[in-house]
């Protein structure tokens, strides 16, 4: 139902306002789809900061409070706080109200959330979006134009709820798939949370090699090592949060790369020139490959997009 009217919503509750959170409040700003926007955040300094930029109308330490008379509401914690917030929020939420989140972990947000709320109007969902900068500052316009959102509804949740929070992503220019929570976190722990782990080990790799050789990986490092360790410019307690509640598909991840890596290993301590090759050339056809469907799905494809990174 891609082509339906974009829902429109009284008050909209964003609990928590960093990147994700307050792109969506921009977004429903410049798009009209709320009349009113609270925040909930603890420092006094994010609220100020929020209300500064415009992307709320009122701001509070109390979950509870930006709740309270909300019909939608977006839980934009850790994954690890979604149980203690679920619990704060629960006595003043509308019985109609719909909750939803943005976390990149969902089987775990069902399973915190599930004893305070009515999980028939929690819609999980994971907009796949993102930089390596936090709190409302870091909020742009557009953030999810093009991109995927996954929704991870279970067969207990209104299909009005779904098609509302999915018609709310539609509206913000992503793409929106319907996913079970479990394989949501297999796939994300391929695409991105072993990524992450990666790069934040390449850095701490770097970082241990002794005396002058480490101050020239860091005079020199450019390129092929800027490039792929951009992401541990992520906020570390986030990524902690994330790794730890999706410890299971990550550790099945890591075990897979590893046997990966053990057998480019065993192909480079003994010269095995075509086994690697193999491997390299298998992987270069798949990059290019997903390139290429990225750029076609673009906004922009078709309009001089040229390449995409990723």
């Amino acid at each position: 139902m891609s082509g339906a009217a974009p829902p429109r919503f009284g008050q909209v509750a964003l609990i928590g306002i960093g990147l994700i959170n307050g792109s969506i409040a921009r977004d429903m700003r410049r798009l009209g789809l709320a009349e009113r926007l609270v925040c909930a955040a603890r420092q006094p300094e994010t609220r100020m900061q929020a209300l500064a930029l415009g992307l709320a109308d009122d701001a509070t330490p109390d979950p509870a409070e930006a709740v309270r008379g909300a019909d939608l509401v977006i839980l934009g914690t850790p994954v690890g706080a979604a149980g203690e917030v679920a619990r704060a929020i629960a006595p003043a939420l509308r019985p109609d109200a719909i909750v939803t989140d943005v976390g990149s972990v969902k089987g775990r947000v069902v399973d915190f959330v599930a004893p305070h709320l009515d999980l028939t109007r929690f819609v999980p969902a994971h907009p796949i979006a993102g930089g390596e900068q936090s709190g409302p500052g870091a909020a742009t316009d557009r953030l999810f134009e093009g991109r995927w959102c996954i929704v991870t509804p279970s067969g207990r949740t209104d299909p009005d709820a779904v098609e509302a929070v999915g018609g709310l992503w539609r509206a913000l220019g992503a793409r929106v798939e319907i996913m079970e929570a479990a394989h949501h976190d297999r796939v994300l722990a391929v695409i991105s949370h072993l990524p992450h782990l990666l790069a934040f080990n390449v850095v701490n790799t770097a970082s241990d090699v002794e005396g002058a050789l480490q101050g020239e990986v860091m005079k020199y490092a450019a390129g092929g090592f800027r490039d792929f360790t951009r992401i541990a410019g992520a906020d570390p307690a986030l990524w902690r949060d994330v790794m730890l509640h999706n410890r299971a598909a990550l550790l099945e991840m890591m075990g897979r790369y590893s046997e990966n890596l053990a057998a480019l290993q065993h192909a480079i301590r003994w010269g095995e020139s075509e086994a690697l090759y193999e491997r390299l050339a298998s992987a270069h056809d798949i990059r290019r490959g997903v390139s290429r469907a990225m750029i076609a799905a673009s906004p922009q494809a078709g309009r001089g997009a040229g390449t995409l990174s990723w």
